[in-house]
């Protein structure tokens, strides 16, 4: 089968690479659609991201969906022909965390498309792929195959949701309008949240966070002045949900946020943050970490089956995997599009 397979910062290349037998309990799907994620863009114009650096030629993507072809021995509840969204989530089952139910915090996680190990564990972006069963989750006939790869940025969002607690009635702001962004808007209104502002320093995103719900915009880089209006009695939002990773995003919404406030960091930066500590404690802000998910991945497919939430409008283009080049620069393009889907079907 072919695979989009990086070796070097701008060398992707379509390969032949081997199909695993599928064994008990495993499920062979033929991929149809995957997104391109933030950090197969890294990999595709740095080499990688932080620390981690690809050091051995690693097929990427891990925001998958397709159809089952064939169904290990010992499988009831699957037969060939299903269309599924794959979890890219392999948490071990045995370490503490995952025994303490944390399976994002896995001290043996297997992550489709990840260069954090050695050997690198590779990616979905392949025309056949053999998961576990428990990664495969059913998508409805209404659910295209291109929002069923959304199931796993969604999951993302979903947990960053979860990390800050209830939000029914709560005024949130979303500093960062990318695809999580944006996903954090869907996800917070499904939770309840009544008022939800969206910042960026660019206009289309921020076009496509109204699309998706956001009560109200602000283009942070043409009128830096703009959150000025909520910093009255000392704030107005509830929830922060900052998904830009940059420090003047995340500090520069401190004035505006209610005391007690709930600060939920998802956006991962190039390092660390300098943070003014006096702000925090004096307004007694509860700083809160959200790290990819784990159940969430079935809620994620289950609002997306029961047409609860609407992804199709982060949906920008769809290529064909063998124009892997002009997608990933399309998709690099924050003036031209929000999420580009690559279509493996031949």
């Amino acid at each position: 089968m072919k695979a989009l397979v990086i070796h070097a910062p701008g060398d992707l290349r379509v390969e032949d690479v081997p199909t695993p037998e599928t064994e008990p309990n495993q499920l062979l799907v033929r991929v149809r659609c995957g997104g391109i994620c933030g950090s197969d863009l890294h990999y595709y114009q740095h080499g990688g991201f932080g620390t981690v650096r690809i050091q051995q030629p690693m097929i990427l993507g891990h925001e998958v969906a397709g159809v089952i072809e064939a169904v290990g021995s010992g499988l009831s509840n699957f037969t060939a022909g299903q269309r599924v969204a794959i979890t890219p989530s392999r948490p071990c089952g045995r370490c503490q965390y995952c025994q303490q139910g944390l399976q994002n915090h896995c001290l043996d996680m297997r992550y489709y498309g990840s260069a954090m190990r050695m050997p690198h564990v590779q990616g979905a972006f392949r025309q056949e792929i053999v998961v576990e069963a428990e990664q495969a989750h059913l998508l409805a006939d209404s659910v295209s195959d291109a929002e069923g790869a959304l199931a796993e940025p969604l999951s993302v969002a979903l947990h960053a949701v979860r990390r800050a607690g209830p939000l029914v009635g709560k005024n949130v702001l979303v500093t960062g309008s990318g695809p999580i962004g944006a996903l954090l808007v869907i996800a917070a209104r499904h939770a309840g949240a009544t008022h939800i502002v969206v910042t960026d320093v660019a206009d289309a995103p921020l076009r496509s966070a109204l699309k998706v719900g956001a009560d109200e915009t602000i283009n942070v880089a043409a009128d830096p002045q703009a959150l000025a209006r909520f910093e009255a009695d000392k704030g107005f939002f509830d929830v922060l949900f900052e998904a830009s990773g940059n420090e003047r995003a995340l500090t520069g919404a401190f004035a505006v946020l209610r005391p007690r406030s709930v600060i939920v960091q998802v956006g991962l930066g190039g390092g660390n943050m300098n943070l003014p500590i006096n702000t925090i404690v004096a307004k007694e802000f509860d700083l809160r970490g959200a790290f990819r998910f784990h159940e969430e991945f079935a809620t994620a497919v289950a609002l997306l089956n029961k047409g609860l939430v609407d992804v199709k409008p982060l949906i920008s283009a769809t290529l064909p995997y063998r124009d892997a080049g002009r997608a990933f620069a399309l998709a690099a393009d924050r003036s031209q599009a929000m999420k580009v889907v690559l279509s493996f079907d031949e």
